[in-house]
């Protein structure tokens, strides 16, 4: 929209449910976006985006790859959320994840490795991919601890990181068919775990799942082992009833997580003492996830490609 002569005016127009209206959208996509990517990617953030977009050469993956339309998609907001709920369930990774992790204290500064972690496999410079995936083994390489009955766990441990690698997966997934743009086909959701496995390989993890059948063949193995520990819950208590957010900030995020929430599978709810209102979750829970993934990509498009991927890796 223009005003007089050839001035851009800073009102749109915008539809609502009480029909169109002329709001002052000036600068507005440009704050929020710069406020989500602050919080998302951390004080390093804007040096690390211009390092992953801006360095020229090689990638391991193509601009229209089916891994960058998932991982540069708002969706990512309720699959990062989906997937640490999900992940929790395995006791032995949930242990390292409450010994070793500092989630309880600095919250952010993890999300913010994580998501510059994933940014940089999917889009960064193929060396610099491979740097992230080499610092990340050699932190699992430290993490290793005794579980109550005495067994040993270590972050390397290969089948702990096919567990975490499918979470994550299905998670990113699901959430990018439900609330992503751009929804994949079937070829693209095989591409997808493909390519997720390509970097899950070079982490260690081992005859990763390619396509999305063999993905749920891998979930539905995993599902014995799997339980809500005290560990869990106490991770799930922090994601839902105390995020280290303003109290402005805690309405919207909690629509991401009851997105999340909405997403997880039925037998997960009794043992992370999650609700199930599965009215709600099709209806009103839906409708607010969709909403505000919408507004978030809105916002986020202003600093850039690929600036929405925060998830737990």
């Amino acid at each position: 929209m223009t005003g007089t002569g050839t001035t851009p005016s800073p009102l749109r127009s915008v539809r609502g449910p009480l029909g169109s209206v002329r709001v002052p959208l000036g600068g507005v996509r440009e704050r929020l976006g710069s406020a989500l990517f602050a919080r998302v990617a951390g004080p390093d953030g804007p040096r690390q985006r211009d390092r992953i977009h801006g360095r020229p050469g090689p990638r391991w993956f193509a601009a229209d790859s089916a891994i960058a339309q998932v991982h540069g998609d708002a969706s990512m907001f309720v699959g990062g959320i989906r997937a640490l709920l999900l992940q929790t369930l395995h006791p032995a990774a949930m242990r390292g994840v409450a010994e070793h992790s500092d989630y309880r204290t600095d919250m952010w500064g993890r999300l913010a490795s994580t998501s510059t972690y994933l940014a940089m496999t999917t889009f960064g410079h193929a060396d610099d991919a491979q740097a992230a995936v080499d610092a990340v083994r050699r932190i699992h390489e430290r993490i290793r601890g005794t579980m109550p009955d005495g067994t040993a766990y270590a972050a390397s441990d290969p089948h702990l990181l096919g567990w975490v690698h499918a979470a994550q997966v299905d998670s990113f997934l699901l959430a990018h068919q439900t609330y992503g743009a751009r929804p994949l086909d079937q070829a693209g959701r095989d591409e997808y775990v493909a390519q997720a496995g390509q970097v899950a390989a070079r982490l260690g993890v081992l005859d990763p799942p390619t396509t999305e059948a063999a993905l749920r063949e891998v979930l539905a193995r995993y599902q014995p082992e799997l339980r809500g520990s005290p560990e869990a819950r106490e991770a799930v208590g922090y994601l839902l009833l105390k995020p280290p957010l303003p109290l402005l900030a805690r309405p919207p995020y909690l629509v991401l997580v009851a997105a999340a929430v909405g997403l997880m599978p039925r037998w997960t709810r009794g043992p992370l003492r999650l609700p199930w209102l599965p009215v709600s979750e099709r209806t009103v829970v839906r409708a607010l996830g969709s909403l505000a993934t919408g507004t978030i990509r809105w916002a986020m498009s202003a600093q850039g490609p690929a600036s929405t991927a925060p998830a737990d890796g």
